[in-house]
């Protein structure tokens, strides 16, 4: 398996810029504000450990973390709930969007808005998702051969070396399990996130048509409620 695209470098990079200027905090805030849900102790929740820890990389303040988590205890507060929405882009690429939102009559019409502006549509429920796999994948900044064998013997369904790092795919229910296996063993773990994997890529070689796209998707990823986005695009020009 090969799922890894530009896109999600890109969005990663991004994502380390942006958190210097504290502009993921509410994304950060509201996954942390989910996965409490299953749990307010992150030692016996390992998905809220994994979305403190993801905080925490990004400085946001122990205030804030805790705020995040005591809001599934505070009766007053606005309730979250978890939205997949589903669109195409320029160039008929498939575009995923996943929202943490506690007002979807305001989320939708945001999303909607950001597609439609920027050259892309708003598709029914369950007419993209089918060309997606959802998989656990873990970016490990080790990538000699003792580092794909301990990825393997944890249970990884496949680890490939792109852009200089170890991609290492598992099913989900395996996630948690692989993740804390290689961390476990020392490994520099650089990203670890559930992501919706195109079942096959779509070739984007048009520079106009690249950029088209990434402005669609720098443009849904920028809304607060956005917690991810995914695509099928394979961009093979520089943007």
């Amino acid at each position: 398996m090969s799922g890894h695209s530009k896109w999600s470098t890109i969005k990663r990079e991004k994502g380390a810029k942006d958190a210097k200027r504290g502009a993921v905090f509410t994304k950060l805030g509201n996954q942390i504000a989910i996965a409490a849900r299953s749990g307010t102790d992150p030692s016996m929740n390992p998905t809220l450990a994994l979305a403190i820890e993801k905080a925490k990389s990004a400085n946001m303040p122990t205030a804030n973390i805790q705020r995040a988590i005591d809001r599934v205890a505070d009766k007053n507060a606005a309730q979250l709930e978890e939205i997949t929405y589903e669109g195409y882009g320029p160039g008929g690429v498939a575009i995923i969007i996943e929202v943490a939102t506690d007002n979807r009559n305001r989320t939708y019409p945001d999303v909607r808005t950001a597609l439609t502006k920027n050259g892309g549509t708003i598709a029914d429920a369950g007419s993209v998702v089918f060309q997606f796999t959802l998989k656990g994948v873990i970016v490990i900044a080790e990538v000699d051969d003792d580092t794909l064998l301990t990825a393997l013997d944890a249970g990884a369904d496949d680890a490939v070396v792109e852009d200089s790092e170890l991609y290492v795919y598992t099913d989900p229910k395996d996630f948690t399990k692989v993740r804390t296996a290689l961390s476990a063993a020392g490994l520099t773990i650089k990203d670890a996130e559930l992501q919706y994997i195109a079942n096959v890529q779509v070739p984007v070689a048009d520079e106009e048509t690249a950029r088209k796209i990434m402005k669609v998707l720098d443009a849904l990823d920028e809304l607060d409620d956005v917690v991810n986005v995914h695509t099928n695009a394979d961009f093979q020009v520089d943007l």
